[in-house]
C-alpha cells in the first residue's frame, strides 16, 4: 500500500493535515490514515465560530470498522465547514487532500505550525 504525501502540507503525530495559506489552515486526514479506517460513512464536523485548542478533539469519523476522533493540528477558530463531507463521507477515502477536507481554521498561534511534521518527517512516520 503506497500512501501520498503531499509536499505542500503540514502533519499532526495524529495523521491530520493542514494546508496553511496565510492565517488560514485547512484541515483534513492524510491517505494514510483514510487508508487505517477503511470505508468512511459519517463525518461529524466541528461548528464555525467554535475555537479549538492544537491537540483539541473537534470531529469525528465513523468508518464501517470504527468510530475515530480527529483532533486540530492547530489553535484557532472554525471558519469554515466542508458540508460535501458531510453529505457524501466517502470522499474522505476518494480524495483525502481535495474534496474531503474537514474544516477551516483562522489560526490563532501562527508558531504552533512550526511543531507539525514536515512531510519527509510524517512519511517517516507512518513507515515506522
Amino acid at each position: 500500500m503506497s500512501t501520498t504525501v503531499p509536499a505542500d502540507l503540514r502533519y499532526a503525530k495524529s495523521h491530520e493535515w493542514a494546508r496553511i495559506a496565510g492565517d488560514i489552515a485547512t484541515v483534513g486526514i492524510t491517505d494514510h490514515a483514510q487508508h487505517e479506517l477503511t470505508d468512511v460513512v459519517f463525518v461529524e464536523l466541528p461548528k464555525v465560530g467554535r475555537q479549538v485548542k492544537a491537540g483539541e478533539t473537534c470531529a469525528v469519523v465513523e468508518s464501517v470498522k470504527t468510530a475515530s476522533d480527529i483532533y486540530s493540528p492547530l489553535s484557532g477558530q472554525v471558519v469554515e465547514v466542508n458540508p460535501a463531507v458531510e453529505q457524501n463521507p466517502a470522499l474522505v477515502n476518494t480524495e483525502p487532500y481535495g474534496g474531503g477536507w474537514f474544516f477551516k481554521l483562522k489560526i490563532s498561534n501562527p508558531k504552533e505550525s512550526e511543531a507539525l511534521l514536515s512531510p519527509a518527517d510524517y512519511t517517516k512516520q507512518i513507515a515506522g
